[in-house]
């Protein structure tokens, strides 16, 4: 499974927390945006049970204030 997780942070430690965001298991990619979200990650897990682990991780950094997760819906497979 597939989800994006956005962390709006103080900008104090934005670069930090990018970097600590990429040290969590599942995240693939971690980037420091300009708009309405600070970071955005992209994150690949199992399960919800995983998911909420790794959501569990993001919230225990220092800075980070609030997170909004987007869970990827996967494509339809065609029967045939």
């Amino acid at each position: 499974m597939e989800a994006y997780i956005f962390v709006i942070s103080g900008p104090e430690r934005l670069l930090e927390i990018a970097e600590d965001v990429l040290k969590i298991e599942g995240v693939k990619m971690a980037h420091a945006v300009a708009g309405q979200f600070d970071i955005i990650a992209y994150i690949e897990f199992t399960n919800m049970d995983t998911l909420k682990e790794i959501l569990d991780k993001f919230q225990s950094i220092k800075g980070v204030e609030r997170t909004q997760t987007a869970v990827a819906i996967p494509p339809r497979l065609n029967e045939t």
